[in-house]
This record gives structure tokens, C-alpha cells and sequence, in this order.
């Protein structure tokens, strides 16, 4: 792939893979950029008490936290993904999955909030995939607490803090597979083998979402949590390496101008066709929804 990118200390690359040789060309590298990027969200107790009086790596297990200073826009991010989500649960199920048992996988989970504002609304169990055990023990906490809250219909099941490269789902199990704002932290290698392995774990007619920041052309790496941020044809030549459709794509919409573009991908294993639907059935407000 040649496309030239940049990383956060201004030196510039040639090209993706002059920048993977770099940063992860070897396996001692690509363990350390693991390592390196975990660390840089994860803070344990024992250093808590420490070093209680300094600053402390880590990030807080809270929204403002995993939105790096802008839980401000959460919002709007939840408003984006649930526009987009609907579209695509009336064009690709019956009935837009009504009276189906659905099933998603939060990947990226983090504290749950993407769970808890969005998904648990539309999917009868969530799965959550997250690498930073403080906030996944953040996010069991509160999710335990919105299920005995509500209908068991709709219920947080599974906590696996395990991280992307390392995850294979259960063969069949989830309608959607929503993965947000973590990808960028995977080398393209994994990126392309984590959702080739994900790929056995969707339903027949199933699909991923990816919704990540955009570069405005090739790539920007971040030295300092270990991501990259790729530009739309990067995704595009990656998606064609894992063998995924794009199915539709949306850009996010209000959003603070000094961040980057963010977009939404529906990716499908095989090209899909839309569900036709009666116009009888197309109701304003789907019942299976928890308002």
C-alpha cells in the first residue's frame, strides 16, 4: 500500500509498512506495542496506592475518560450510531429483527458505554470485549445493575477482557459485531486476521460495524497510545484483504471541528441483498426497543 503517513512526533513514512517495520517489525516489537498501548489506558490499584500523591499513567474508568477528555460528545456519538444502526436492522432483518433473539459483541467495550446507551436497547444480549480490566470491571458493575433494572430480554452477558488480536468468538452467535474507536491500535496483520476470525462468529446474515476516526489521507500513528488512524482508502484496501463488503457507510455528525472525521461502516461477509418489506409491517417505533 503506498500511502505516506505521518506520526505524532512530525517524522513522516513512506508508507504503511515502512512505519509496521519501525514500531512492530519483529515479535519483541509487536509485544511492546501491545504492551505499550494497554498500559497507556490501564492503571492498577497497587500503583494507586503507591504512588497516591503523583500523576499516575492510566486512564479514569469513566466516559470522560475513554472519550480522552471529551465526554461532551457522547451524545452526539450515540445519536450517529443509533441512526445508522436502525437503518441497517430495517434494510438487512425481517421485520428489523422483531421477534428475533438478537445478539451483539461490543469490541472496544471499555466501561460499556456504547452497551449501555445504545445496544442493550436493541439486542437481547451484549457481549463485551475489552483488554483494560479496569474498565471492563467498571463496565460489569454498572451493566449488572441495569439488568436487574430491566427485562431480562435485554441483559449484558459475557465480559471477556481479552484484547482484539487475541479474541475468537463462538461460531454463530452474534447478529452484529460493533467495533469502535479500538481498531486503530491493532497492526494491519491483525487487524486483517481479527476479523477474518470474527467472521465465524456471526449469524447467517449478520455484519459488522466499524466506526473509527479518519485521517485525511494515508495515516497518523500515535507514539504515545500506541494507534493509528487511517485514511477511507487505507480501510478500504483492508476490508478487501479480510474479504468484507461495504455495505453503507455514514459520516458522524456533530462533532468538535479539532477532531478528526469520524465514519461508519457496515461490513458484510458476502454482498447482501435488502429485506423487502410490507408496508404493513414498517412501524415508527420498534416494540423489541427499550425506551
Amino acid at each position: 500500500m503506498e500511502a505516506a503517513g505521518i506520526d505524532s512526533d512530525g517524522h513522516e513514512f513512506k508508507n504503511p509498512d515502512e512505519m509496521w517495520i519501525e514500531h512492530a517489525g519483529d515479535n519483541n516489537k509487536k509485544t511492546q506495542w501491545y504492551r505499550d498501548g494497554v498500559s497507556y489506558w490501564e492503571v492498577t490499584y497497587d500503583e494507586v496506592l503507591v504512588f497516591l500523591c503523583f500523576p499516575l499513567k492510566g486512564v479514569e474508568a469513566s466516559v470522560d475518560g475513554v472519550l480522552g477528555g471529551y465526554g461532551h460528545v457522547n451524545d452526539a456519538d450515540v445519536k450517529g450510531s443509533e441512526g445508522f444502526l436502525q437503518t441497517l436492522l430495517a434494510e438487512l432483518f425481517v421485520d428489523g429483527g422483531i421477534g428475533r433473539h438478537l445478539v451483539a459483541l461490543d469490541c472496544g467495550s471499555g466501561i460499556g458505554r456504547i452497551t449501555k446507551n445504545l445496544l442493550i436497547r436493541y439486542f437481547n444480549e451484549v457481549d463485551l470485549l475489552e483488554p483494560v480490566s479496569h474498565f471492563l470491571d467498571a463496565a460489569r458493575e454498572s451493566l449488572v445493575q441495569e439488568n436487574h433494572m430491566a427485562s431480562d430480554k435485554h441483559k449484558a452477558t459475557n465480559f471477556y477482557c481479552v484484547p482484539l488480536q487475541e479474541f475468537t468468538p463462538d461460531v454463530g452467535r452474534y447478529d452484529v459485531i460493533w467495533v469502535q474507536w479500538c481498531i486503530g491500535h491493532l497492526t494491519d496483520n491483525d487487524f486483517v486476521s481479527f476479523f477474518k476470525r470474527a467472521k465465524i462468529g456471526l449469524k447467517p446474515g449478520g455484519f459488522f460495524v466499524l466506526k473509527e476516526n479518519l485521517a485525511r489521507s494515508g495515516f497518523v500513528l500515535d507514539k504515545e497510545d500506541r494507534s493509528i488512524t487511517r485514511s477511507d482508502t487505507y480501510f478500504k484496501e483492508l476490508f478487501s484483504r479480510c474479504g468484507l463488503h461495504i455495505y453503507k457507510s455514514r459520516e458522524q455528525k456533530g462533532l468538535p471541528k479539532e477532531l478528526f472525521a469520524v465514519k461508519m461502516y457496515a461490513l458484510t461477509t458476502d454482498i447482501p441483498k435488502r429485506v423487502v418489506k410490507t408496508r404493513s409491517k414498517v412501524q415508527a417505533n420498534r416494540p423489541g426497543i427499550i425506551k
